[in-house]
C-alpha cells in the first residue's frame, strides 16, 4: 500500500486533510493467539474480529483512560500468520498487526524518538470478550473446576477467549500480559464496569477543576500583582500533588496577609457610631 492510500485511510479520522509531512506512521503487534502469562489466549476467529474493532481506537499510556493521554490512532489492521510456527495449543501462530498514526508536533517529538529508538515498544489492549472456554473440556465461565496452567493427562489447561464484544483502547506498557504483545481482558457486565469507570473519571476531572480554581483564587488574594490569566494557564497543567502543595502555601500567605478575623464580635466591641442592626 503506497503513501497515498495510507493517507486516504488516515484522513477518514481527521477533520482537516493531513499531508505525509504532518503524520508519523508506525505499526504495532497488538495481540496474538499464543497462550499468555495468565494461561489465556485469543482464538484465530477472535483475532479477525478484534482487527475490525480496533480500527479507529486511540493509543494511551498504561490504560489510563484520559483524553490527555491519547497519543495515536489505529487506521488499519491485518492478521499475520507466521509459517512454520506453532502455538502451545498446537495451531498455526497468528498475530494482529495494526498501523497507527500520530501528528508530527513538538509535543510528540519525544514520543516519536522513543518509538524509533525502541523504548516505547510493548503494547497491551483493552477489550471485552463474550466467552471464556476451558481448553480441556469446553466448559464456559470456569464451571468445570479445571485450573488454567495445570496439565490434565498431559494436556495443558488454558482459557480460550472467543467472540470479542468490543475493543476500547491500546496502550504502551512496561510489561504486557502476552509475551509478544499484551492484553488486558475484561469480562462479565462490561457496560456497567465501563460506566462506573467513566463516572469516576468525570468526578476526578471535576475535583481537579475545582482544586485549580481554588488555587487561582488564593493566589490572587495572596498577590495583587499576579497575572491571573497566566497563572490560570499554568495551574491547568498541574496535577493534584502540585496543586495541593500550592493550596497550602497560598492559604498560609493569605492568612499572614489578612490575619485571622473572628466572624462574630461582642456587643461591647461595636463602635457607638456603628448602627448595624444585626448583632449576633
Amino acid at each position: 500500500m503506497d503513501m497515498h492510500e495510507e493517507l486516504e485511510r488516515i484522513n477518514r479520522f481527521a477533520r482537516t486533510e493531513l499531508t505525509a509531512e504532518q503524520v508519523y506512521v508506525f505499526s504495532v503487534r497488538l495481540c496474538d493467539n499464543e497462550v499468555d502469562r495468565d494461561f489465556e489466549r485469543f482464538d484465530s476467529a477472535a483475532l479477525e474480529k478484534l482487527g475490525e474493532l480496533f480500527v479507529g481506537r486511540s493509543g494511551l499510556f498504561d490504560h489510563q483512560w484520559s483524553a490527555r493521554g491519547q497519543t495515536a490512532r489505529i487506521y488499519r489492521t491485518q492478521v499475520v500468520e507466521e509459517p512454520g510456527r506453532v502455538t502451545a495449543a498446537g495451531d498455526a501462530y497468528r498475530w494482529l498487526k495494526a498501523w497507527a498514526y500520530l501528528l508530527r508536533t513538538e509535543k510528540n517529538a519525544d514520543l516519536i524518538g522513543e518509538i524509533e529508538g525502541g523504548i516505547k515498544k510493548e503494547v497491551s489492549v483493552g477489550c471485552s470478550m463474550a466467552r471464556r472456554v476451558c481448553s480441556v473440556c469446553g466448559c464456559e465461565d470456569g464451571g468445570c473446576g479445571h485450573v488454567p496452567g495445570k496439565s490434565y493427562g498431559g494436556e495443558l489447561c488454558f482459557i480460550e477467549l472467543k467472540d470479542p464484544a468490543d475493543a476500547y483502547e491500546w496502550s504502551f506498557v512496561a510489561v504486557p500480559a502476552q509475551r509478544g504483545a499484551g492484553v488486558v481482558k475484561r469480562f462479565g457486565r462490561e457496560s456497567d464496569q465501563l460506566a462506573a469507570l467513566r463516572r469516576k473519571a468525570e468526578l476526578g476531572e471535576r475535583y481537579l477543576a475545582e482544586l485549580r480554581r481554588e488555587v487561582v483564587r488564593l493566589a490572587m488574594l495572596a498577590d495583587d500583582h499576579l497575572d491571573g490569566r497566566l497563572f490560570e494557564k499554568a495551574a491547568a497543567r498541574l496535577e493534584e500533588p502540585e496543586l495541593l502543595e500550592l493550596k497550602d502555601a497560598y492559604e498560609a500567605a493569605v492568612s499572614r496577609r489578612f490575619g485571622a478575623r473572628p466572624q462574630l464580635r461582642r456587643r461591647e466591641e461595636v463602635p457607638a457610631e456603628d448602627e448595624t442592626p444585626f448583632l449576633v
